[in-house]
């Protein structure tokens, strides 16, 4: 009964994780999830009462399957003025979440066999839908900077044809690596030299602690389409996200996201947007989630550094949600590890499952923003006590 493209698609390793830490007492660094603490719920409250004392019709009703115009103008605006560039509201279209966006991706462009480019490792949700849609993966490593360019180019020259490259440029889930501008331009160039779109995703990017913006990839080139979402800097639940897409394949993505749901919820856009039309209340709410998930990142990094210094290797991200780390040689595999870890009542994700084709087993991924710091320098030390059982 079922469609054989299902046998492709693997279950969300983070997903069955999830239930493991549902058990009382487990401090989860698994999945990434925004802190609910922050939640703008007072600001979401007063905008929902004031959409129904005034004119709740609207807001209740069918509305167009690109997005509210208002919205759509509000995403451009905002683009352009924190990324430079000329973002065009008639290029926006508002999606249920970044998830339908890569999938409305996979709809519109990729016939089975056709080649995307993703960095190794990747965010699993990106592999879920290309798996579906039957595309063949061109891995290209990953390092501490992001996308190892060098290597796409020797590929491309060699003959390699990726239709689409997906990558996330602003600390990378898993990795947290952000894409310098050097290797940004020079994505730019090899897209308009061997004709692939480059699908960025910027789920995180205006969740930085320290260090300077880099400029969207999508500044850089017009082969580019650009994801964002509202799901990071307000909450998940609501599922509104918005894309950016080349003018000439614009009306492709319409005719398939009508297919799809029709349009995203008109009450969830209107909410957001009553919510987030004060920029200075907007860029009040970031600041508070940057200095509380900063606080929380600086106390996993000296965690991990008390506990973990000769043991295993990690990144030090400038934002972001996710701290990358591998175990050195002659450690305990991540799954190993992980098994122990659950006994230990911490939980956290191992990496194979971000690499679209063999996984490396030493790798695992912690998300840090939901857990306060002196729990977070519990949870690491608990770590450490598993890693003691299994090494």
């Amino acid at each position: 009964m079922l469609a054989g493209r299902l046998d492709r698609v693997r279950s969300n390793a983070i997903r069955d994780i999830l239930k493991v830490t549902e058990q009382p007492g487990v401090i989860s660094l698994a999945g990434g999830l925004p802190a609910p603490e922050a939640f703008p719920v007072a600001e979401l409250e007063a905008a929902a009462l004031r959409l129904f004392r005034t004119d709740p019709g609207p807001a209740l009703q069918y509305s167009p399957t690109d997005g509210l115009a208002p919205l759509r103008e509000w995403v451009a605006a905002r683009l352009t003025a924190t990324h430079g560039g000329s973002f065009r509201p008639e290029h926006v279209l508002i999606t249920h979440g970044s998830q339908q966006a890569l999938d409305l991706v996979a709809k519109v462009l990729l016939d089975p066999g056709d080649i995307v480019a993703v960095d190794d490792p990747s965010y699993l949700g990106a592999i879920q839908v290309f798996d579906l849609f039957e595309a063949r993966f061109l891995t290209v490593p990953a390092d501490r900077e992001g996308t190892d360019v060098d290597v796409l180019a020797a590929r491309l020259a060699a003959g390699a044809r990726p239709k689409l490259l997906y990558t996330v440029a602003n600390f990378q889930n898993p990795t947290g690596a952000t894409l310098p501008l050097d290797r940004r331009r020079r994505l730019a160039g090899l897209a308009e030299e061997y004709g692939f779109l480059i699908v960025e995703d910027d789920p995180y990017g205006e969740l930085r602690y320290r260090g300077t913006p880099v400029p969207a990839i999508a500044t850089l080139s017009e082969r580019v389409i650009r994801l964002g979402t509202f799901s990071k800097i307000l909450v998940p639940g609501l599922r509104v996200a918005y894309m950016t897409i080349p003018a000439a394949l614009y009306p492709a993505f319409i005719k398939v996201k009508q297919a799809a749901d029709l349009h995203t919820s008109t009450f969830a856009q209107r909410l957001v947007l009553e919510t987030v039309s004060e920029a200075a209340t907007l860029d009040a709410h970031i600041a508070r989630l940057c200095e509380v998930y900063g606080e929380r990142n600086a106390a996993v990094l000296a965690a991990l550094d008390d506990h973990f210094a000769g043991l295993v290797d990690w990144n030090r991200p400038e934002g972001g949600m996710f701290v990358w780390a591998r175990m050195r040689e002659g450690g305990p595999s991540a799954h190993t590890l992980w098994k122990a870890a659950i006994a230990h009542q911490v939980a956290f994700v191992p990496g194979a499952p971000f690499y679209a084709m063999d996984g490396d087993a030493a790798t695992f991924r912690l998300s840090f923003v939901t857990v306060a710091p002196d729990r977070l320098a519990e949870a690491v030390g608990r770590l450490r006590a598993a890693y003691d059982e299994v090494a």
